[in-house]
């Protein structure tokens, strides 16, 4: 299966968790998309990973469209904490929703879309240290290791990599 001709924006901020943002990234393009990270409005230029691993910054949130791409994925750490005080980011994961595009969150990624306030009354899924966010924004709890609604695609930790991707893939195909 192949994702060329799909553009997928990858969220980046200081203190990502590696794997689960490179492993979303590289995968990615191996099945042909074209992926950009993107930061935060007047961030860093290259933010590091919890474990010191660098990531340049390819496009600002406020500069990117979001008729560019064709969804979006949230890694977690401690990067989503930063990201969603970053109005740019916020404004584009709810317009990427609004679009009916993919949202993707993993981990401490879903801090983000309930910042966006996509997620009232979806199901998904979250590192269970954020399950009473998620819930008080409005979702159906699931713990499970991938949870698909509509557009959303959940995951909780680097364990669930394999089918957190594997529907991600499935979605842009």
């Amino acid at each position: 299966m192949t994702l060329s001709g799909k553009t997928i924006a990858v969220l980046g901020g200081p203190l990502y968790e590696d794997l689960e943002l490179w492993y979303p990234y590289y995968r990615l393009q191996e099945a042909g998309a074209v992926v950009k990270i993107v930061g935060m409005q007047n961030g860093p230029d290259l933010v590091e990973s919890k474990h010191g691993y660098p990531a340049k910054i390819d496009i600002n949130a406020g500069d990117a469209n979001p008729d560019y791409f064709d969804g979006v994925i949230v890694p977690g750490g401690y990067s989503p904490d930063h990201l969603r005080r970053c109005a740019h980011v916020v404004g584009l994961v709810r317009a990427l929703n609004d679009q009916g595009k993919l949202v993707a969150a993993i981990c401490h990624g879903g801090w983000v879309p309930i910042s966006a306030d996509v997620l009232r009354g979806k199901r998904a899924t979250a590192f269970v240290a954020i399950k009473d966010d998620m819930v008080n924004a409005g979702v159906e709890w699931s713990d499970e290791e991938v949870v698909v609604d509509g557009n959303l695609v959940t995951s909780r930790t680097p364990a669930d990599l394999p089918a957190f991707m594997r529907e991600i893939i499935k979605k842009l195909s």
